[in-house]
């Protein structure tokens, strides 16, 4: 009987137990998850309040990756996806204090309409002519890994960088442009450039071949569920066999050994055949340090940031005040502690009673870190400071809820997917051994989904 075991119960570990469940009921292998908190699900956890849907962790993901979605629809919560409000679709940018939209016709940061753009107050003319100039830019095959910062840079100047740039991966990442690694971030833009030379124009050029069924509507851009994101682990877990399922466990030793793995949790010592770590990559290289020094070392060698998400509900009157659109970005060059607002009630509508305003407010990396240490009533005051400096809501909230995330999200600096070569060719060196989680090839829920099915996988191959 061959025995496996997944270490970490987030939504990497809950899908690897999920891969390997059939095989289980078939009676071909044992596995056990451990889980060093007291529940499972990680970073997924949602609250009911007032009638208001809280996010703790992500509040949905990208309906364009389908490893998540059809996870969902496995498990039976197909009827329960919901996709973002797309008509309402306005995400603003705090540029000297004032809220400017988003211009038409962007593609993630890369402009694919020139008059828009060009009417925008959001680009000095400076930039404006670089818009203009960068469709011709020349075709150009990058030697080495570069920052997304000296890309974006190179094509449109430091403004683009600051105002758009920075600010979209700080909302995805919780890290800076400055930092992180085209080729694992962006892979996309990098081929772009080596193809066509203008991101402008392969972006163009990429939507003329995107085919567009005749009369059916366009995907969503984000996808979420009814009930929050928890309802994904809610659902799952049970699909699980629960006498394999340990929480309030940690694991304190992993060995390899001649005959397999022995995995120390506790006063207890089991032996397996194969073990997936879904874990932070530091918490991963800390349990491979007697095993393997040098994949320790490069899995500890993989940064992560911490985030803070503050949710806050407001009355019918604040939320007829508040601008329409999903919310704002903060460019670092404004000065301010806050990275991101989303406007949730208009995001995604049923998350709050109609005459509710529910918002969700965003801190990573250094912001997150310089307050830390505060007590949530002080961190709730900073929220409120500075939506009333940047929306004038002057309003107490009908509640507001703070969630902290200490080291939650890997950041991919520039030589991440050389490192995760070097990461590869250690751990076939351990046989058994796999690896599963936000800190490799995305951060993402439907990422992370993946890396735990293909985790499950490598280890059914032995």
């Amino acid at each position: 009987m061959i025995r496996i075991a997944i270490i970490g119960g987030g939504i990497s570990g809950l899908t690897a137990a999920f891969t390997l469940e059939d095989h289980r009921r078939a009676g071909a292998l044992e596995y056990v998850l451990y889980e060093a908190s007291s529940s499972l699900g990680g970073v997924l956890r949602t609250e009911r309040i007032q009638g208001c849907i809280v996010e703790a962790g992500p509040d949905s993901f990208i309906s364009e990756k389908p490893w998540a979605t059809d996870l969902c629809r496995t498990i039976g919560l197909g009827d329960q996806l919901i996709g973002s409000n797309d008509a309402d679709r306005i995400t603003y940018i705090l540029v000297r204090g004032r809220l400017i939209p988003m211009p038409d016709g962007l593609m993630f940061m890369v402009p694919t309409k020139i008059l828009p753009a060009g009417f925008s107050p959001l680009f000095s003319w400076t930039t404006k002519l670089r818009l203009a100039q960068e469709l011709f830019h020349p075709p150009r095959a990058a030697e080495a890994d570069e920052s997304v910062a000296s890309l974006v840079e190179r094509h449109y100047g430091a403004e683009m960088v600051d105002r758009l740039a920075d600010p979209l991966l700080s909302g995805v990442y919780g890290g800076e442009a400055a930092s992180l690694s085209v080729r694992a971030v962006l892979p996309r833009f990098a081929e772009m450039e080596r193809t066509h030379g203008s991101l402008g124009r392969a972006m163009l050029a990429a939507r003329k071949k995107m085919p567009r069924p005749a009369n059916k509507p366009a995907s969503p851009l984000f996808t979420s569920l009814k009930n929050g994101m928890q309802q994904l682990v809610e659902t799952l877990a049970p699909q699980l066999n629960s006498a394999s399922l340990l929480t309030s466990v940690p694991v304190q030793c992993v060995e390899r050994t001649a005959a397999g793995w022995n995995v120390s949790a506790g006063s207890k010592s089991d032996r397996f055949d194969a073990v997936i770590l879904a874990l932070p990559a530091l918490a991963a290289a800390k349990l491979l340090a007697a095993c393997s020094p040098e994949l320790s070392a490069e899995l500890a060698a993989i940064a992560y940031s911490s985030s803070i998400t503050v949710g806050l509900a407001y009355d019918r009157d604040v939320r007829q005040s508040l601008p329409p659109g999903f919310g704002f970005l903060v460019p670092r060059s404004e000065g301010k502690r806050l990275l991101a607002a989303t406007f949730v009630h208009n995001k995604f509508p049923h998350r709050a009673p109609e005459d509710r305003a529910l918002l969700r407010c965003f801190f990573a990396g250094s912001h997150a870190e310089n307050i830390w240490q505060l007590s949530d009533d002080e961190i709730v005051a900073i929220v409120r400071n500075e939506l009333q400096q940047i929306v004038g809501l002057r309003a107490a909230p009908l509640f507001a809820r703070v969630y902290k995330w200490k080291s939650a999200m890997a950041q991919y600096s520039v030589g991440h997917l050389d490192r995760l070569d070097r990461i590869d060719r250690l751990r076939q060196q351990l046989p058994g051994l796999a690896l599963a989680g936000n800190g490799y090839r995305g951060i993402g829920v439907p990422d992370c989904v993946r890396s735990g099915q293909e985790a499950a996988k490598q280890v059914l191959n032995l």
